[in-house]
């Protein structure tokens, strides 16, 4: 992949990981989450990974979707979900959960330049995987926020399969597409989806015995 290509796909995959995690209506942010995941799927492609391209698509985009849009529950059915998201924590901790979010953030990138041999790596022919490693810092850390901030459990949901892309992004861009890389990711893949399953029928199964979507039971000051 060329570097201007790379560096065009980075931001499409930062933009939409962010529309992912700040969309409120719960529909278009798990249609965010599928464009996102196929996005993934093609840089996966023009790194020279197809067999990875095709898990990203069925995984993470049909079958991690699919989920998704399982817990959501389609209008109509028995007991859907609220399409909006009116849950939210107090104003005065979100600089906090900001602060938080931008420390990790650079105490992660601190260490991924600290990697011995990751500086000759990028100063060579590798260097067009450089916008890998920063779409991979910053879609991790919105992934932290989004995770800390929500109380949503569909919404933890996204947030989580987002800052696992983000971890895939951040070994693809250290190591690039070897085989020992593409068997970690497809090993994340894998527990991501089963993770999404799981989170899905439980929310839904929450959802239906006494109408809650997060797991606190106080009352809740939306911003």
């Amino acid at each position: 992949m060329s570097l201007s290509g790379e560096l065009l796909a980075a931001g499409l995959l930062v933009v939409l990981a962010a529309s992912c995690l700040l969309d409120r209506y719960l529909p278009r942010a798990c249609l965010a989450f599928i464009a996102f995941a196929l996005l993934m799927a093609l840089a996966w492609w023009r790194l020279g990974a197809p067999w990875l391209a095709l898990a990203e698509a069925v995984m993470g985009a049909l079958l991690t979707g699919m989920a998704l849009f399982h817990g959501l529950g389609r209008p109509g059915s028995r007991s859907p979900l609220p399409p909006r998201d009116h849950e939210g924590r107090p104003r005065h901790q979100a600089p906090v959960r900001w602060l938080a979010a931008l420390i990790w953030l650079a105490l992660a990138g601190m260490a991924v330049w600290g990697v011995p041999g990751s500086g000759e790596v990028a100063a060579s022919a590798e260097v067009a995987r450089r916008p890998l490693l920063v779409a991979g810092l910053a879609i991790m850390a919105l992934g932290l926020w989004a995770f800390a901030h929500h109380h949503h459990l569909l919404r933890r949901l996204l947030a989580f399969n987002v800052l696992g892309s983000g971890v895939f992004l951040l070994l693809a861009g250290l190591a690039g597409p070897v085989v020992e890389v593409q068997g970690l990711i497809l090993v994340g893949l894998m527990v991501a989806l089963v993770g999404s399953v799981l989170g899905a029928a439980l929310l839904r199964r929450l959802h239906a015995l006494d109408g809650r979507v997060t797991l606190e039971t106080g009352p809740e000051t939306t911003p």
